[in-house]
């Protein structure tokens, strides 16, 4: 199964051109699934919340983040069912539950989740405006970090203890089903992650050309790049026509052009720009996403193979006594850098982008000499600690 997610700046028509992503890989003898919170009528029909089929080989489901949200409430708190009556709690049902922030988010999540097992030849997930989008994709990785330090797995091995250990400290100890939900969600976890991070996996961003947009996309990319998230492609959308008699318009596609220009620029080859036309109307029904898709631009390539390493590691002890570790950040300035190490992490920040990982285990054993911004490249150096790495004999 191969996953399309498409996301882009707020307004550039990012669902619409989801649903034309879609309908261009749908046909015969192959099936294409469209998942979207988008409750409009792109398609031409209102979506339900089961997958329906549009056209020919186009199937296309509304993901419902209030339905989701009572769901995984009600099964939390029927397995922390003997935990809530010791505490005297009164049980909530699902009829008097209202969605938390945050909700419609890990709705798409878990689409996209149970959709590996519906036999589609391609998923393409409608998500977010973009910067939410970033946060969203990074979510995976920040919430097992956590799980693994308010719940560290290695504790459940002394679950035999615990009554002993309850009598010792005072207090009870951790219920086994606690355990077990994290490890149901961190296994949830790790798949939308994996499944995020897979080579078969594209990412499209969509704007529409204009001074505007080049700011906001100069700022996601070095977001994207923080994550470690591979574009695609980048979809300019509503292109008008490029020579136009009436000079307003013609004012408007020599703005188009220029921002395309920048674009392929800053964005080429690694990711393309593709071109969509402006119909002159909001497109409505298959009819009009296909016109969007003719020609190719929104055909899939053939997958590129594994994605560049998000970070390299040189042994420069031969020369200056150091190691580095270079991270890829394009568009990053050395004002927005911001470097901490926290024991066995690094806590990164390039703008209004935060991203913690773990050190490589060579580079535990050093601390921090220095760092550098050149070429869009971070080039953080370590010294090895005398007091940690092996002496030489």
């Amino acid at each position: 199964m191969r996953t399309v997610l498409v996301t882009g700046l707020g307004g550039a028509g990012r669902t619409t051109v989801a649903a034309a992503t879609a309908l261009a890989a749908a046909g015969p003898g192959r099936r294409a699934l469209l998942l979207t919170a988008d409750p409009g009528d792109v398609l031409g029909a209102p979506l339900a919340t089961d997958p329906t089929e549009i056209a020919e080989g186009l199937w296309a489901a509304r993901v419902d983040s209030g339905a989701a949200f009572r769901t995984e409430f009600l099964a939390l708190q029927e397995r922390g069912a003997a935990v809530l009556e010791l505490l005297g709690a009164n049980r909530l049902a699902g009829e008097e539950l209202t969605e938390l922030p945050g909700s419609p988010q890990f709705a798409l999540l878990r689409a996209l989740a149970d959709a590996r097992t519906g036999g589609w030849d391609l998923v393409v997930l409608d998500l977010p405006p973009l910067r939410e989008t970033i946060d969203l994709l990074a979510l995976p990785e920040q919430l097992r970090r956590y799980l693994r330090r308010l719940l560290p797995p290695e504790r459940q091995a002394a679950r035999a203890l615990r009554p002993v250990l309850a009598q010792l400290a005072g207090v009870p100890m951790p219920a086994q089903w606690l355990y077990e939900t994290a490890a149901r969600w961190d296994t949830e976890l790790a798949a939308v992650q994996d499944l995020i991070t897979a080579d078969d996996t594209a990412l499209r961003l969509v704007a529409e050309p204009g001074p505007a947009a080049a700011d906001a996309l100069r700022a996601a990319r070095t977001g994207l790049a923080l994550h470690g998230l591979r574009t695609e492609a980048l979809v300019a959308n509503r292109i008008l026509p490029r020579h136009s008699s009436d000079t307003w318009l013609a004012a408007l596609a020599a703005q188009q052009e220029k921002a395309l220009e920048e674009w392929s620029g800053d964005w080429g080859p690694r990711c393309p720009v593709r071109e969509i036309p402006h119909l002159g109307r909001d497109p409505r029904g298959p009819e009009d996403l296909a016109s969007l898709a003719a020609g190719g631009a929104l055909a899939l390539a053939a997958p590129s193979g594994p994605a560049e390493p998000w970070e390299r590691i040189a042994d420069r002890r031969a020369e200056d006594g150091t190691l580095s570790w270079s991270i890829r950040l394009p568009g990053a300035d050395k004002k927005s850098i911001g470097l901490v190490r926290r024991g066995d992490e690094l806590l990164l920040r390039a703008g209004p982008f935060r991203r913690i990982v773990p050190l490589p285990s060579v580079l535990r054993r050093c601390t921090v000499s220095g760092a550098a911004l050149a070429d869009a490249v971070l080039t953080v150096r370590f010294t090895p600690d005398p007091q940690l790495w092996p002496r030489t004999l």
